[in-house]
This record gives structure tokens, sequence and C-alpha cells, in this order.
């Protein structure tokens, strides 16, 4: 989940706008996580069998 979504339950406003020191802190942190922290497992599953398969193929070709 991004934090353009979420909700503070401190200050009750969007995390993203910051308006009180927990939604600056979780934006923060979710803004270090990095570009696959938004992803559940079974896509990052999904993007590991397509990249094996794709390695598998360039492989094949090259034999």
């Amino acid at each position: 989940m991004t934090y353009d979504r979420l909700v503070c339950a401190n200050c009750a406003a969007p995390v993203s706008q910051g308006r009180c020191p927990v939604c600056r802190a979780n934006r923060e942190r979710l803004q270090q996580e990095g570009p696959f922290s938004g992803l559940n497992p079974v896509a990052l599953i999904v993007l590991l069998v397509v990249f094996v398969a794709a390695l598998a193929l360039v492989a094949q070709q090259t034999a």
C-alpha cells in the first residue's frame, strides 16, 4: 500500500500531507522502503518466474 492512501490515526489527515510528527515519520519510512515494497508476495513471485523464463529463453537462443 502506498502512503498517499493511508490516513493517520493521530490527526485523521492523509499521511502524504504530513501534518503531524507521526505522519511525517511514517511518510519518511515508506519512502525509504524501496520500489518493490508496495508489491504483494504473489506479484513478486510472478515477476521472478517471468524473469527466470526470459533468462532460460535467452540461454536457449544463444546455445
